[in-house]
């Protein structure tokens, strides 16, 4: 369901913002780990919840991490 916040272009740049941070953060945790398989599952986690918010900030669509709720 979407709310009517979720269309304006602040909430959207909100969340394309986000997104760019969680990518940068996967990118980050995959040039400082180890390379062990726990920093890279995590790297591919927050990277992907990254990209799926950048995309759907684009289409206008809720993405992963606001699917999930309020986060404290």
């Amino acid at each position: 369901m979407v709310n009517s916040a979720s269309g304006s272009t602040t909430y959207r740049l909100v969340t394309a913002a986000f997104g760019l941070l969680f990518a940068i953060v996967g990118v980050a945790i995959v040039v400082v780990s180890d390379r062990t398989v726990g920093p890279m599952l995590a790297a591919a986690v927050i990277g992907i919840l990254g990209v799926d918010a950048i995309v759907s900030s684009f289409r206008n669509k809720p993405s992963l991490l606001s699917r999930i709720g309020p986060l404290p």
